[in-house]
């Protein structure tokens, strides 16, 4: 199975999975890259995942599923909890799914991921992870629906998949994460090796989408509130700021770096 990287919007990707003229495609915002696609290649189009139910991933749905005969039906598969029209294959986490006509290489893990939205899903096969907009390269999403202790044990539960596991996530944020990364942990020095690596990337306008999960556990701060140079950075932050500096479980640690994060202004890198 091949994995493509089909651009949308600004920074939006839809993972798209060839196998043998057939193609699965996940979070389509916008129909045009896939139908662009289908165009040039030939493919034909036999699925949709779908992690959530924002519009930039989901707004191509109603073209692609237009695409749908007798002779190619589409299945859409997405999460229950949001009642998204198109989805005939609703999930709500700890289904085992098969791509139609992928065989065993369409086999795919799903995994409830509350706290970006309560409906969240990840898919996940051996290698490969699709998790939207909860886990991104040096961050996490926001929580637009979720608790911090949702998310949390979302984020902990992709944390425990092999650490040579591929993160696909949906947007190129990886620009964005990096600055703050390092403002909470500068003494990390796997941090500041991958650092030099990823601004020469980003500088080259080159996708650092997907990287290994091993390399954000050991760099992700929002995978890492159990250590100390995380904790005490949370708790300067929160003594700045006027708040509660007891942050005494990796819950309360994650609420604060989320906190910090939705109103941290990066410096140009």
């Amino acid at each position: 199975m091949e994995i493509l990287r089909l651009r949308a919007f600004t920074d939006n990707y839809i993972w798209s999975l060839r196998h043998n003229g057939l193609l699965a495609v996940v979070d389509p915002g916008e129909s045009g890259p896939v139908l662009d696609h289908l165009a040039q290649s030939g493919d034909r189009l036999v699925a949709i995942l779908l992690t959530h139910h924002h519009d930039d991933h989901i707004g191509g749905l109603a073209d692609l599923v237009a695409l749908e005969d007798e002779k190619n039906p589409i299945t859409v598969f997405g999460p229950a909890a949001n009642h998204i029209p198109q989805v005939n294959r609703a999930l709500q986490g700890g289904e085992t799914i098969v791509l139609p006509e992928f065989g065993d290489e369409g086999a795919f893990q799903v995994i409830a991921v509350p706290g970006h939205t309560l409906g969240h899903l990840a898919y996940y096969r051996p290698g490969t992870l699709f998790c939207g907009d909860t886990l991104f390269l040096l961050g996490c999403g926001r929580l637009f629906e979720g608790s911090p202790a949702q998310m949390w044990q979302s984020l902990s539960a992709l944390a425990a998949l092999p650490a040579d596991t591929q993160v696909y996530c949906a947007h190129e944020y990886t620009y964005m994460n990096l600055p703050f990364a390092l403002a909470v942990e500068p003494g990390n020095p796997q941090l500041q090796a991958r650092s030099v690596k990823l601004k020469e990337k980003i500088s080259l306008g080159i996708a650092t989408v997907p990287d290994t999960l091993g390399d954000e556990l050991v760099t992700n701060v929002f995978l890492r509130p159990t250590q100390p140079e995380v904790i005490a950075a949370a708790r300067r932050y929160r003594s700045e700021t006027g708040g509660d500096t007891t942050l005494a479980t990796p819950t309360e640690v994650f609420a604060a770096l989320r906190e910090w994060r939705n109103g941290y202004k990066p410096p140009t890198i």
